[in-house]
């Protein structure tokens, strides 16, 4: 499979009654996340107005002077608030951290701030769409499940129980890359290449583009934005729950070469859905192909290279 294919979601979109017959879908999609690891989902059910709004909030939190953003920086404790240019390295072999922004949610961060002073929407849109982004997320498991003839259609929902607590690190992130610098330091990208750590990622782009996903031939082909699509694609969880059955797929974001592109600023919304902490990760197909792992020591691990 050389290219992302694009699956029609209507049957079992957010806010429909439960499908009876997720035969055809399911294989559709596991046949898409057995090739190229990504898919774009339409007539997804999650509406414009709660996307768009939430990436109008980020973008006036993003356009906040550098002192006031640091106000909320996340800190080693939580994964919420904001991160700063460069702290980041997905790709820990590049010299030189990710040049983004971003902004973490976890829903079970109450006590946490928020700059609601400055950006009074902000929250309340983020919290909105991380809620239809968890509705979606179970909804695309019910499928997977289905397409890969799993005995319980619910089995890898039920691994996802505590999204939105404590016992649950899924986190919407809001993305901000700024305009790129007439000289950029060696071997610095928007996004070094990387595989996701948990087990979905769904992923929405603004039209500037960027995203390039490594395909079956080992080649990186772009992830064109499509109106009204959400980009689903497999983490490396998910990849050792199913013995590499679906593919954790490596994917970046460089910088473009069109000066036009260059000078502007890019923004993307991204899900990452984790199984809940204590849950061991073990081959579906009893094959000890990896070593059993909880969900959290697995995330803490990618941490300690990413930070």
């Amino acid at each position: 499979m050389t290219t992302i294919p694009i699956i029609d979601f209507q049957l079992h979109a957010v806010g429909k009654e439960g499908c009876v017959d997720l035969d055809n879908l399911g294989s559709e999609m596991c046949q898409a996340l057995e090739g190229i690891g990504f898919c774009y989902l339409q007539n997804h059910g999650i509406s414009e107005e709660i996307i768009n709004e939430a990436f109008s909030s980020s973008k006036d939190f993003f356009s906040q002077p550098v002192n006031e953003k640091e106000k909320f920086a996340r800190s080693h404790n939580y994964n919420f608030g904001w991160v700063g240019l460069e702290v980041e390295k997905l790709n820990p072999e590049r010299p030189v951290g990710d040049y983004k922004e971003a902004w973490n949610v976890t829903l079970e961060d109450h006590l946490l701030e928020w700059p609601s002073e400055k950006v009074p929407n902000f929250k309340a849109s983020m919290q909105k769409l991380y809620e239809m982004c968890t509705d979606l997320s179970k909804r695309i498991f019910d499928v997977i499940s289905v397409g890969l003839k799993l005995d319980e259609q619910k089995f890898l929902q039920n691994g996802h129980k505590n999204i939105g607590s404590a016992e649950n690190k899924t986190t919407l992130r809001s993305l901000f890359y700024p305009a790129l610098q007439e000289v950029m330091k060696d071997g610095q990208v928007r996004c070094g290449e990387h595989s996701d750590y948990g087990s979905l990622t769904l992923l929405f782009q603004d039209q500037i583009g960027g995203l390039e996903v490594m395909n079956c031939e080992d080649q990186y082909v772009p992830a064109t934005p499509i109106p009204g699509t959400v980009v689903v694609n497999v983490g490396d969880l998910m990849q050792r729950w199913t013995a590499d059955k679906l593919k954790a797929t490596k994917h970046r974001v460089l910088n473009p070469s069109n000066e036009q592109q260059r000078s502007q600023n890019r923004q993307s919304m991204a899900f990452f859905v984790h199984p809940d902490d204590k849950l061991m990760i073990e081959c579906l197909d009893k094959s000890n192909k990896y070593e059993p792992i909880s969900s959290i020591d697995y995330l803490n691990s990618r941490f300690k290279e990413t930070y």
